[in-house]
């Protein structure tokens, strides 16, 4: 009977340490997540190239699998928020590097919105960054 009763409390630990070593790793917060400018300046122009690298804050590496979704580039940081201007995506030349396409039509302060979802994440990681276009 004393043996019985062992092998159910061995088995019973042993169930629940299997439990908890194959427990779903934590996944990170959205707002673990940001945009960062590779480049803070550009000159004006049509055709320009901005890069941005998104990352995973805790653990500081790039993010190379989230889907963009939404981007606008407008003069907002001087107050001309109307002065907006198309923004294509490109492919990016290093993992978790993401690139657009745009026209900087005069020297000033442009603010490059993003929207993104990263795989496995719920939420969406959002960014606001300013670029500084000079003549």
């Amino acid at each position: 009977m004393k043996s019985s009763i062992c092998s159910r409390t061995l088995g019973a630990a042993l169930f629940a340490a299997a439990m908890l070593g194959t427990a779903p790793a934590a996944l990170a917060d959205i707002q673990d997540y940001e945009f960062q400018l590779v480049d803070q300046t550009v000159h004006a122009g049509p055709d320009k190239i901005v890069t941005v690298r998104l990352i995973n804050k805790k653990t500081g590496k790039p993010v190379s699998d989230a889907i963009i979704f939404a981007s606008r580039l407008d003069m907002a940081p001087d107050g001309m928020q109307e002065m907006a201007t198309k923004v294509t995506p490109m492919s990016g030349t290093e993992p978790g590097t993401y690139r657009f396409k745009a026209t900087f039509g005069m020297a000033g302060r442009w603010q490059l919105s993003l929207g993104a979802k990263v795989q496995g994440e719920t939420g969406t990681v959002e960014g606001k960054l300013v670029v500084t276009a000079q003549q």
